[in-house]
């Protein structure tokens, strides 16, 4: 089968992810729903597992880390309110879905993963996916990336607690993405930064991977 083949194979159960998955449960975003409807997430898991690609789940891809499900993908994206014009921080690239998604909509995304085996599967994957509006790097990404600082919006794909850095990496007005929470128990938020202060809007409860910190250079 050629590759153009391949993708088309699995076409039509990515346009059902979205209108089965994503539309009733309220992702209206016309460019979220877009991005969602183009981005090969079979490309992004293990090909043992591509089949699997749209069922509403997570999925293995390997470090004892996960893709998450689309609609969790779709839900965090849709809360950053991106119009194209911005600059994204994303702290844990994992195996680069959620990055491809962020990059078609918005401007540039600068990600980081601490686990360098998975950043190299990430870079490969971008690649495979066309992606290159995207900047990666492995560090620990409780402290951002100051380099490129301030971000319009940052999306962190990891449950834990909100980092100073991340607040002070933020451009005034911006939002950041998170789930908050302890011992597997999240709830998604959006925080807006207002002067000294985040101005929180809770939503889901939702599971993840929890946030370390270091860098494994394996």
């Amino acid at each position: 089968m050629s590759d153009r083949q391949a993708g088309l194979s699995y076409e039509r159960p990515r346009r059902r992810m979205v209108s089965e998955q994503l539309v009733p449960r309220g992702i209206a975003d016309p460019r979220v729903l877009e991005a969602m409807a183009a981005v090969p997430r079979h490309l992004f898991v293990d090909p043992a597992l591509a089949t699997h690609a749209y069922q509403d789940s997570s999925l293995p891809i390997g470090e004892g880390q996960t893709i998450s499900q689309p609609y969790m993908v779709a839900k965090m994206s849709q809360l950053l309110e991106l119009r194209g014009h911005e600059r994204v921080l994303e702290i844990g690239t994992g195996c680069g879905y959620q990055t491809a998604v962020l990059s078609r909509l918005c401007r540039r995304v600068y990600s980081i993963e601490r686990i360098a085996s998975l950043l190299e599967r990430a870079r490969r994957n971008l690649r495979a996916a066309r992606h290159a509006n995207v900047m990666l790097k492995c560090a620990d990404g409780t402290f951002g990336w100051e380099e490129y600082a301030p971000f319009d919006a940052i999306l962190v794909a990891a449950g834990g607690t909100m980092q100073q850095a991340w607040v002070d990496q933020l451009i005034e007005g911006g939002v950041l993405v998170m789930p908050v929470g302890e011992g597997g128990n999240y709830t998604l938020l959006r925080l807006r930064k207002h002067g000294t202060e985040m101005v929180r809007e809770r939503f889901d409860a939702c599971s993840f991977v929890p946030l370390l910190t270091g860098v494994n250079d394996r």
